[in-house]
């Protein structure tokens, strides 16, 4: 058993000094079993790549990064098994070798699996669901240290239990659905002015297999990242225009956020590569992002897509001081209770802040008063301050997934803060 000792006393960000009285990484599931039986609290945390208090306990915080490792590719059924801990990035590397992909990535590889699908983490695509919604089966050890299967099409709360934040026990095995492998290029375009995108909105994020825009909300055209599938079979990718709604492609690679050294993006300038090279916009081998930050991030309905921007814009000297970059994107619905694309089509609104927290603060206020009137929904790993009465009102499934935790976890083991505050579980 490791008691902890090396593990990371705060998150990625450096923002939540986790409050944990022990901290451990098991290394066997049946050491898990015996710690999880005998914790009063406990949380369990992946790359610890969440930016809010999601992850923290005062009791034990459980890391799945020393279990033994495992991705068991099942080519018949067109599945994987992977233990909960692994990588993106090292999961996408065997996978491919394999013959197989993942439909869709985040932008980042660094993050686990388990704890990406615990919090609905996406990639974009109009047509890719969110990486929870590749889960076929998950593993995890209850609060009373029994270890379960739970399985698409057999138990019937299934839907309620993949994106569950950790809410009713610890992953320690995922099955996800797979796809053949695919090659994809990818391209940037700049000069995106705001009137075009509003205009265009819907085409604009229909147009590839993955779309992005990055923008600072100011009179300052965006950029695009485009991601198109290569023709199967030819080695070839579709024609990509020079100009896509008056953005003209750009002929050196660029980062999201200006002025940052490009080099820890993924390949660009129409150059076909893997799935897995070039899906997430970072690579693996590199400080992700802007490394000091802070991130939010809300889902707004498909249909209000325009409407929403449009309000961000009409606030954007007011939170300007406090970012780096905003990026917008989709995601097709899916029928997870707690994901933000719960039976709607998404436009994800995404912030990456400065690491000045009392900043962000003034400028979360002013984006969800904004967004009020859409509906939004938050990333649970990423900063808002939306309450739990106006989450629960936006999330129709959220009464049965208290129902479903109380079910799991009757005495409350793996309960924090984080969870009454953003659902009323206490």
């Amino acid at each position: 058993m490791s008691d902890g000792a090396g593990l990371e006393k705060t998150n990625w960000a450096g923002n939540v000094v986790f409050g944990a009285s022990r901290r451990v990484a098991p290394t066997s599931i049946e050491e898990l079993q015996v710690v999880v039986a005998g914790c009063g609290r406990a949380r369990p945390v992946g790359t610890r790549h969440s930016f809010n208090t999601i992850a923290d306990t005062t009791g034990t915080l459980i890391s799945t990064a020393r279990l033994p490792g495992l991705i068991r590719v099942d080519p018949g059924a067109g599945e994987v098994t992977v233990s909960a801990g692994t990588r993106y990035a090292t999961l996408a590397r065997e996978l491919h070798a394999q013959g197989f992909a993942l439909p869709n990535l985040a932008s980042l590889p660094h993050i686990s699996v388990a704890g990406a699908c615990a919090t609905a983490t996406h990639g974009s695509g109009d047509r890719n669901g969110n990486l929870a919604t590749s889960v076929v089966a998950l593993e995890l050890v209850t609060a009373t240290g029994d270890l379960r299967t739970l399985r698409r099409g057999v138990d019937p709360d299934f839907a309620g239990q993949v994106v569950a934040l950790g809410a009713l026990g610890v992953v320690v095995a995922v099955t996800l659905d797979l796809v053949p492998t695919f090659q994809v290029r990818q391209d940037v375009y700049q000069g995106l002015t705001r009137a075009a995108l509003l205009d265009h909105v819907e085409e604009i994020f229909s147009a590839a297999y993955s779309v992005s825009a990055f923008t600072d909300w100011s009179s300052t055209p965006s950029r695009l990242w485009v991601k198109r599938r290569v023709v199967e079979g030819t080695g070839e990718a579709d024609p990509a225009p020079v100009e896509m709604f008056g953005a003209r492609a750009v002929h050196h690679p660029a980062h999201p956020v200006p002025g940052l050294d490009p080099v820890h993006t993924t390949p660009q300038l129409g150059i076909p590569g893997p799935w897995h090279e070039r899906l997430p916009h970072f690579r693996p081998g590199f400080t992700p992002s802007a490394g000091d930050e802070l991130q939010s991030e809300y889902f707004v309905a498909r249909g209000h897509a325009a409407a929403a921007i449009e309000a961000i814009h009409r606030i954007g000297d007011r939170i300007r001081p406090a970012l780096q970059i905003s990026e917008l994107r989709t995601i097709a619905a899916d029928d997870l209770w707690l994901s933000p694309a719960y039976r709607r089509d998404a436009m994800s609104l995404h912030f990456t802040w400065l690491p000045d927290e009392a900043a962000v603060a003034r400028a979360l206020a002013a984006i969800e008063h904004q967004l009020a009137p859409f509906d939004p929904r938050p990333h649970w790993g990423k900063v808002f301050t939306l309450p739990a009465r106006t989450i629960r009102a936006s999330c129709p499934r959220a009464t049965d997934f208290l129902q479903l935790a109380e079910r799991h976890d009757p005495t409350g083991t793996f309960r924090n803060p984080y969870l009454a505050r953003t659902l009323g579980l206490a």
